[in-house]
């Protein structure tokens, strides 16, 4: 199997990424990160994580990071928890593989190293994916680790989402 990690970025690579300044966010980052990170159309996660982080800098152990090919060298997405285990022990996890790294187990690596993440914290309970219904490859990635369909919900930016949830 493909092996990759989930690194986490700080609060200082956040702000950088959500200003679009990737050399301020290399020099805060564990690797080297793309070009695209820094693309405004990212901007959104990274403000967003930019905050958590903010209000409490351990959630950046937990929010969005870098998938890294250790192999090759190379950061060939992101992929993350939503935040910290809430009340009921639930965490939401989030993945983006790049277009040039796609199709080649990539998102289904780092799906797995999320759900480790998962299992090895006694906080989580239960993980959870919120897929668009049209998203075929990314219904494809999760459907061999036993998710299990729970409801839907609409989201602000992504519209109507499927809910799934695997208990840990």
């Amino acid at each position: 199997m493909l092996r990759v990690e989930v690194l986490a970025l700080s609060g200082p690579a956040f702000s950088a990424l959500a200003d679009g300044d990737l050399a301020a966010a290399d020099a805060a980052s564990p690797v080297p990160l793309p070009p695209v990170f820094a693309d405004p159309d990212w901007a959104p996660v990274w403000r967003l994580r930019a905050a958590q982080a903010a209000a409490d800098p351990a959630v950046a152990e937990w929010v969005t990071g870098v998938v890294w090919d250790p192999d090759r060298r190379l950061a060939v997405g992101r992929a993350g928890f939503h935040g910290p285990p809430d009340e009921r022990g639930t965490v939401e996890i989030g993945y983006a593989v790049l277009p040039e790294h796609r199709r080649r187990g990539y998102a289904r690596a780092a799906l797995a190293a999320m759900l480790d993440r998962a299992r090895a914290d006694p906080a989580v309970r239960v993980v959870r994916l919120s897929i668009a219904p049209d998203n075929v490859a990314s219904l494809a990635v999760a459907r061999p680790f036993g998710f299990v369909e729970v409801g839907q919900e609409v989201d602000p930016d992504d519209g109507l989402e499927i809910v799934y949830e695997l208990p840990v």
